[in-house]
């Protein structure tokens, strides 16, 4: 598996040729869980199904029974991922933030991630 890195704003790297690529490293799958959480549904213009249903099964109304169900079946779909080790979601209503913080195993190895969405 071969990822191009991201930068501190979440833009690709480029300039340093190989350097620039996370290779078949828990790194890489890590990278792919977190762009696929920031992909909205119907955000892709070539299939518009693809994505996170941030409208219907994880953000507001009435989602608390589906947030986290969605959050990993999309986490357990991602290239590489053989399974979730550990799990939290925190969501807070005042900020309208929700930070997810997971553990999962590779075909590569482990890593963890956190993520504000």
């Amino acid at each position: 598996m071969r990822y191009r890195k991201l930068d501190a704003e979440g833009d690709y790297t480029f300039g340093n040729q190989q350097a620039d690529f996370h290779r078949d490293s828990p790194q890489a799958v890590a990278q792919a869980v977190r762009t696929r959480l920031l992909l909205n549904q119907g955000e892709w213009f070539i299939d518009t199904a693809a994505g996170m249903p941030w409208a219907t099964q994880v953000l507001g109304e009435r989602t608390t029974g589906t947030r986290d169900g969605a959050i990993k079946k999309r986490i357990l779909g991602t290239a590489g991922v053989t399974q979730i080790d550990a799990y939290a979601s925190e969501f807070d209503p005042s900020t309208r933030k929700l930070v997810v913080t997971v553990t999962i195993t590779t075909r590569y190895g482990q890593t963890s991630l956190s993520e504000t969405l």
